[in-house]
C-alpha cells in the first residue's frame, strides 16, 4: 500500500544523498505504483515542498534543536523537515497528524527527538526567528541560497534581485506548441477545450496555448504528434532565429528538441535543420520526436559544440546556440536547481563563451547567430555576448520585435515576475556581409 509520506522520505533522501532530479524522481515514483490520486497528490506537494523550503525548515531546526541540521543523521533530518513543512504549509493537516506521522517513520533511537522537536515548535505558537540583515533574512525566509541572491544583485540590481528572491513557486501551467504541420492553433485549442480544460492562447508567443489540463489528458494529443510542451520564452528564441522555408539551419547544443522542431515546423518542414548534441543517446529522443510530429528535415549528429566542425564553416543560414547554463530562470519551477553548487555556476560563462565562439564560424556572411540560455546571470549572458562581440568585430547586434516584446541592442531578458514565463535570455547577432 502506497504511504505519501514514506514515499516522500525515500525520495527526499535519493535526491540528496545521490544528487537525483526531482522531476524524475517523481515521475519514477508515480509511475511504478497503483496510488489513489490524493495519496500521489500529498506525495509530490510534500516533496517539492520540502526542497523549496529547504533552508528555511533546517534554520528552524538550527533554533529548536541541541544539535545543528547539518550533523543530524540525513533520515532523521528529512523526517523534521516533512514534519515542519506540514505544520508550517499545509492547512488540511491536522497538527496531531504531522506529528504522529513523522514519528511513525522514525526509527526507535530518534522518535523521541523527533516528537519533541515538533511539539515544542508547536508549544511556541510555531514561530521561528530570522537575522537582522535584509539579505540574510530574504535568503533564509525564501530559501534561496545567498550566493543566488547575489548573482541577482550584481546581475540586475536590488529591486529585481529582492522580486526574484521572494517570488512563490509558480503555478504548474502547461505551454503547449501547437504542430501547425498537422493542426491548426485554434483546432487544438477547441478540441482541449471539449475536454472541459481551461486553455488560451499565449500573449507573447506565436503559435503557443497555455493550459491547466492534465498531462493524462493531453497525453494523446502529445503521442499523435499535434503539440509539445515549450514555454513561451523558449517558443520567443526559436521565433527570434526567424526560421524560414528552404533554409539550411543549425541547432548546436539540440536537446532535448523543442526549439529544433519549433524552428523546422517554422521552416513547414522543407529545407535543412542540422540539430547536434554532446550525448549520442539523447539525440534518440530528437529523432523520435521528429517522427512523431512529421518532420523529416532534422539530421542529427552526436558533437561537442565546443570543436569546429571543418565542413559547416559558413555552411549555415541561421545557427541557434542555446548553451547549457546554471538555470537559474527555471528555479520557480524546479526548486532543486537552487542548491546547485556555486562553482559549477561559475565554471560555465567560460564553457558558453567558447561554444558561441565555435558556433559563430558555421555562420554565412549576412547569416543569424542567435544565443539564448535559460538562466538569470549576466554572466552567462550579456557579459558573454559583449565579449564575444568585441572579439568578432564581424558580428552585429540586431533588434528585434515579437509583440511587446522588444530587444534592447539585440538582446531581451525575460523575468518571470514581469513576463510570467521561465527565466530567459535571447540575444541576435548578424555577419556582416563585408
Amino acid at each position: 500500500m502506497f504511504n505519501p509520506r514514506e514515499a516522500t522520505l525515500n525520495s527526499l533522501i535519493k535526491w540528496e544523498s545521490q544528487s537525483s532530479f526531482s522531476n524524475i524522481e517523481i515521475n519514477t515514483v508515480v509511475s511504478r505504483q497503483k496510488a489513489e490520486k490524493n495519496d500521489i497528490s500529498l506525495y509530490t506537494l510534500l516533496f517539492l515542498g520540502v526542497i523549496e523550503k529547504k533552508i528555511l525548515l533546517d534554520s528552524i531546526i538550527d533554533e529548536y534543536s541541541k544539535i545543528p541540521a547539518s550533523k543530524i543523521e540525513l533520515s532523521t533530518k528529512n523526517i523534521l523537515r516533512l514534519g515542519l513543512y506540514q505544520l508550517l504549509f499545509t492547512d488540511k493537516i491536522p497538527e496531531y497528524s504531522a506529528v504522529s506521522e513523522s514519528v511513525n517513520l522514525a526509527d526507535k533511537r530518534s522518535k523521541g527527538f523527533v516528537n519533541a522537536i515538533l511539539r515544542s515548535f508547536i508549544r511556541t505558537g510555531k514561530k521561528y526567528s530570522l537575522p537582522d540583515d535584509e539579505w540574510q533574512k530574504i535568503s533564509i525566509e525564501n530559501s534561496i541560497p545567498l550566493e543566488l541572491i547575489n548573482i541577482f544583485r550584481s546581475s540586475y540590481g536590488d529591486e529585481v534581485a529582492k522580486a526574484l528572491s521572494t517570488m512563490p513557486p509558480q503555478k504548474s501551467q502547461i505551454s503547449l506548441r501547437v504542430n501547425t504541420l498537422k493542426i491548426s492553433e485554434n483546432e487544438l485549442l477547441e478540441s482541449i477545450r471539449a475536454e472541459g480544460c481551461s486553455i488560451s492562447p499565449s500573449l507573447i508567443a506565436k503559435d503557443i496555448l497555455k493550459t491547466d489540463a492534465q498531462i493524462s489528458i493531453l497525453q494523446k494529443y502529445l503521442d499523435e504528434g499535434l503539440c509539445f510542451v515549450q514555454d513561451e520564452s523558449s517558443r520567443i528564441a526559436s521565433m527570434v532565429v526567424g526560421a524560414t522555408a528552404w533554409e539550411t539551419i543549425a541547432d548546436v547544443c539540440a536537446c532535448p528538441g523543442g526549439k529544433t522542431f519549433s524552428m523546422a515546423i517554422d521552416m513547414k518542414n522543407e529545407g535543412a535543420l542540422y540539430s547536434s548534441d554532446l550525448h549520442e543517446n539523447k539525440l534518440s529522443l530528437i529523432s523520435k520526436g521528429a517522427k512523431r510530429l512529421g518532420i523529416d528535415i532534422i539530421n542529427t549528429k552526436e558533437q561537442n559544440a565546443k570543436e569546429f566542425v571543418p565542413e559547416y564553416k559558413e555552411k549555415f543560414d541561421r545557427v541557434l546556440c542555446d548553451v547549457p547554463c546554471s538555470g537559474l530562470g527555471v528555479i520557480f519551477k524546479k526548486p532543486d536547481i537552487k542548491y546547485k553548487p556555486i562553482d559549477n555556476i561559475m565554471a560555465l560563462p567560460c564553457v558558453q563563451y567558447d561554444i558561441l565562439n565555435n558556433s559563430a564560424k558555421y555562420v554565412k556572411k549576412g547569416g543569424i547567430l542567435v544565443y539564448s540560455t535559460c538562466t538569470l546571470n549576466a554572466l552567462e549572458n550579456e557579459k558573454n555576448v559583449e565579449k564575444f562581440l568585441e572579439a568578432n568585430p564581424d558580428f552585429e547586434a540586431v533588434d528585434f520585435e515579437i509583440g511587446e516584446i522588444k530587444s534592447i541592442k539585440g538582446g531581451y531578458t525575460f523575468f518571470p515576475h514581469v513576463n510570467l514565463t521561465d527565466g530567459f535570455y535571447v540575444m541576435k547577432m548578424r555577419r556582416k556581409n563585408d
